[in-house]
C-alpha cells in the first residue's frame, strides 16, 4: 500500500528502532551522535538517560510539547486507518500489528515528551532544519536521519538531498540514512544519483540490510562515511 500524506508527519520512533534501523553498535552509541529531523522520538531521551551524547535537530522544535502532540493526535488515527485498511501490505515483524504500531508510537512521543522541555533547556533539542545545519565542521562522529531523506522523495527533490547530504557530512564523519524507499515502497529516485555523486568524491558508500522492517523492502540503510585519506 502507498501511503498518502500531504507532509513530514510528527511520528517518533524508539532507541531500539534507531539500533535496528541504523546497525548501531554498543561502540556507536559512545559516539557523538545528532539526530537529524529526529521529531519526537524519544531516542533522544533513552540515550540520555543512559548517560550518552546525542543531538536531535528538527523544525518541529519550535513549538511546544503540548503543540508537538496535539499535532501527533491530529493526525496518528489517519494514518494508522490506512495501515488498517490493508494489514497485509505491512511486514509484521518488530510491530506486531497496526494497533502495536499504534502503542508504540504513543509510547515514543509520550517518553519524549516528558524529556522535551529538559532536553530544550539543555541544548539537545534544537530547533533547525535541512539543508543548512548551524553546526562546525565534524563536530559529530555520526549523524542519523530517520524517514526524512528518501522516504519523501515525492516531496523533496534531488537538490534538497545533495544538499542535505553534504550538509550531514560537513557536520560528521559519517552518516546514516533510513529507509532508502519512498511512501511509495518505490526505490528512491534520488539515491543513485546521490551513490554516484559521492562515489565519484571518493566517500565510502555501503548500504546494509537492517533488521527492522514495516514497509515491505524498507530493510536497507544508506552509509557514507568520509575517506580519512581524501584529499
Amino acid at each position: 500500500m502507498a501511503m498518502v500524506l500531504d507532509k513530514v508527519v510528527p511520528f517518533g520512533r524508539s532507541m531500539d528502532e534507531y539500533i535496528k534501523m541504523f546497525n548501531l553498535t554498543n561502540a556507536d552509541l559512545n559516539k557523538r551522535i545528532i539526530g537529524v529531523g529526529d521529531g519526537p522520538a524519544s531516542f533522544n531521551a533513552e540515550m540520555t538517560r543512559q548517560g550518552k551524547c546525542v543531538v536531535s535537530i528538527d523544525p518541529l522544535y519550535q513549538f511546544s510539547g503540548d503543540q508537538i502532540l496535539q499535532r501527533f493526535n491530529e493526525v496518528a488515527d489517519n494514518i494508522i486507518n490506512q495501515v488498517k485498511a490493508t494489514p497485509n501490505d505491512w511486514v509484521w515483524s518488530y510491530h506486531k500489528s497496526p494497533d502495536d504500531l499504534r502503542h508504540n508510537r504513543v509510547r515514543a512521543i509520550q517518553e519524549f515528551i516528558s524529556d522535551y522541555d529538559n532536553g530544550k533547556n539543555t541544548n539537545r533539542y534544537i530547533f533547525g532544519e535541512l539543508p543548512n545545519l548551524a553546526y562546525h565542521n565534524q563536530e559529530f562522529d555520526i549523524a542519523l536521519c530517520s524517514h526524512l531523506l528518501f522516504l519523501y522523495s515525492d516531496h523533496l527533490d534531488y537538490d534538497f538531498h545533495l544538499n542535505s547530504v553534504g550538509e550531514m557530512l560537513r557536520i560528521a564523519q559519517e552518516i546514516r540514512i533510513f529507509p532508502l524507499i519512498t511512501l511509495m515502497q518505490k526505490p528512491s529516485q534520488h539515491l543513485e544519483k546521490i551513490i554516484k555523486y559521492y562515489t565519484n568524491k571518493c566517500y565510502k558508500i555501503d548500504i546494509e540490510k537492517v533488521e527492522y522492517e514495516l514497509q515491505p523492502g524498507g530493510n536497507k540503510m544508506l552509509k557514507i562515511t568520509k575517506n580519512v585519506n581524501r584529499i
